[in-house]
C-alpha cells in the first residue's frame, strides 16, 4: 500500500482534526435549533393554555365561554403559521365545543396522558404537540381542555436544516482539505531544499550548505542544525584527511631511516662495532615507530570512550608517587630531582589507568625538554570545589605563538631547533583527548627558557 506524501498526511491529520470540530458545531447547532423550537412551541401552547382559561367560566357542571361568539370569530379570522387547536371535552372524553379552525377535525383524548404536561399526539395525519388541561368546579374534574400546535412546520425546518448540513459537511471537508494542502505545501518547501540541498552533498563536496527560510521558525531551526552538523562533518573529514597525511609521512620517516641504514650497511663487509652501532640505531627507529604505533591506536581507542571509562577513588599523593617511581630510570639519566608539595592526603573520582597515561606523558615530556640536574615540582593545591594539581619543570619552554598549537596531533613546537630530542608529536594530543573524557580542566603556562607548567583541575 502506498504511503501519503508528507504534505497529504499534513493535510490528511489537519482535515480529519477540522471534520471532528465541524461534525461537532454541526451538531450544536442542530441541537440548539431543535431546542428552540420545541421551546417555542411549548411556550405558545402554555401562553393559549392561560389565555384561554381566563375565558371560560364553569356552571353547574357545565363549561361555558364568556364570550363564546367573539371567540368563534376570533379563533376564525386568526392566521398563524402554527396555529392553536382548542377543544373542549367532558371527563370521559366526548366532545363539548371546538375552535373553528379543527373544521371536520377533532383532537384526540388521551385518558392515560398526564394532566398539564405537554405531549406529542395526532391530529389525523399531522403530528401536534398538545397538552390537556383539566377543568374543575369545586374539586371535581368536570372536563379538560385540549389545545395542541402542529409540529409539521418545525419538524420541516429541521428536516431542511439537517440536510443543509449533511450536504455542506463534505463539500467543507473537500474544500478544508484542498486549503491545507495547499499551505502544507507552502509550509514545507524548505524541506524540498534540504533534500535537493542533500542530494548534491557527498565526501568530496562538503561546502554547500541549506538556504535557512526567512521566517524563524522549526524549519529555520532544522535548517541550521543541518549546517550546523555540516560543518562538523566537514571538519571531520578534513581533520581525518590531516591526521592521515601526517600520520603516513611520520610512519614513513623512521621506515626510511631503517631502510637507508641497512642498505649501507650491506653496501660493504664492515666490523663489529660499526655493524652494532647501525643496528643499535635501527632498534632505536623500531621503538619510536613502535611508540608511534601504540600512540596512534590510543588516539583511536580513545576517540569516544565515555561508556568505558571506570570511576574509582584514588589518592592523588600516592598515585604522584607511583608515576614518579615507574619513571626513575629516565629521571635518573638526566639527574633530575622531582619536589613534591603535598599538604594532606588528596582524593578524586577518576579512572586510574586513563590519568596514568596523562600525567606520564606530562611528567615525560617535562624530562624530555628539561636539562640536566633541573627539578620537576609536584603540587596539589585546593580550592573550594576544585583540586589543582601542577607539574612544573625548567626546560626550554614553549614559545607564546605555540600554545595554541602544542595540542595538534603531530606538532612539535620549534623541533628543528632540538633534534635531539626525539618525539612523535602526539603526547600532548593524548593528554588534551582524554583531559576531555575525563572532564579535567587543562591548562599550559609557558615561557621560553624559563619552563613549562601544567595544571589539571579535579571537580570535587
Amino acid at each position: 500500500m502506498q504511503q501519503l506524501s508528507f504534505k497529504n498526511r499534513i493535510a490528511s491529520n489537519y482535515m480529519i482534526s477540522t471534520a471532528l470540530l465541524i461534525f461537532v458545531v454541526f451538531c450544536v447547532i442542530y441541537a440548539i435549533v431543535r431546542f428552540s423550537i420545541n421551546i417555542k412551541v411549548n411556550n405558545d401552547i402554555k401562553i393559549e393554555v392561560a389565555k384561554h382559561l381566563k375565558e371560560i367560566e364553569v356552571k353547574e357542571n357545565c363549561v361555558l365561554l364568556i364570550r363564546e361568539k367573539q371567540w368563534k370569530k376570533i379563533q376564525f379570522n386568526k392566521v398563524d403559521i402554527s396555529p392553536a387547536f382548542i377543544q373542549f371535552v367532558d371527563e370521559l372524553g366526548a366532545l363539548v365545543d371546538k375552535s373553528p379552525n379543527l373544521k371536520q377535525k377533532k383532537l384526540n383524548y388521551y385518558p392515560e396522558a398526564i394532566n398539564n404536561v405537554l405531549f406529542d399526539g395526532k391530529l389525523e395525519n399531522t403530528s401536534v404537540r398538545q397538552i390537556q388541561v383539566p377543568l374543575y368546579q369545586d374539586t371535581k374534574i368536570i372536563g379538560f381542555m385540549i389545545i395542541a400546535i402542529s409540529v409539521e412546520d418545525s419538524a420541516m425546518v429541521l428536516n431542511n436544516l439537517f440536510f443543509i448540513l449533511v450536504v455542506a459537511y463534505p463539500l467543507i471537508i473537500l474544500v478544508l482539505f484542498l486549503i491545507a494542502r495547499f499551505i502544507a505545501g507552502r509550509s514545507i518547501k524548505p524541506i524540498s531544499s534540504i533534500i535537493n540541498t542533500a542530494n548534491i552533498i557527498t565526501k568530496d563536496n562538503l561546502k554547500s550548505r541549506i538556504s535557512l527560510p526567512q521566517n524563524k521558525d522549526e524549519l529555520h531551526l532544522l535548517s541550521m542544525t543541518i549546517n550546523n552538523l555540516l560543518d562538523r562533518v566537514e571538519n571531520a573529514i578534513e581533520r581525518e584527511k590531516q591526521f592521515t597525511s601526517d600520520a603516513s609521512h611520520e610512519l614513513r620517516t623512521p621506515l626510511a631511516v631503517i631502510k637507508g641504514t641497512l642498505e649501507v650497511l650491506i653496501r660493504k663487509p664492515r666490523n663489529q662495532e660499526e655493524y652494532k652501532e647501525k643496528i643499535d640505531f635501527c632498534v632505536k627507529e623500531v621503538n619510536r615507530l613502535n611508540l608511534l604505533v601504540d600512540e596512534l591506536l590510543l588516539l583511536a581507542r580513545f576517540e569516544n570512550q565515555k561508556q568505558s571509562l571506570k570511576i574509582e577513588s584514588i589518592s592523588l599523593n600516592a598515585f604522584f608517587l607511583d608515576i614518579i617511581s615507574r619513571n626513575s630510570t629516565i629521571l635518573s639519566e638526566k639527574k633530575l630531582k622531582c619536589d613534591l608539595h603535598f599538604a594532606k592526603d588528596y582524593y578524586v573520582n577518576t579512572d586510574s589507568y586513563l590519568l596514568s597515561i596523562i600525567v606520564n606523558n606530562i611528567l615525560t615530556n617535562a624530562v624530555k625538554y628539561s636539562k640536566q640536574k633541573d627539578s620537576i615540582n609536584f603540587e596539589i593545591v585546593e580550592t573550594t570545589d576544585t583540586l589543582i594539581c601542577s607539574i612544573t619543570d625548567q626546560g626550554i619552554g614553549i614559545a607564546e605563538e605555540d600554545l595554541q598549537k602544542i595540542f595538534d596531533q603531530f606538532y612539535r613546537s620549534k623541533s628543528n631547533e632540538h633534534p635531539e630530542i626525539k618525539g612523535t608529536g602526539l603526547g600532548l594530543s593524548i593528554v588534551k583527548r582524554l583531559c576531555l573524557l575525563l572532564q579535567i580542566n587543562l591548562q599550559i603556562k609557558s615561557k621560553e627558557n624559563e619552563g613549562t607548567k601544567v595544571i589539571l583541575g579535579f571537580r570535587k
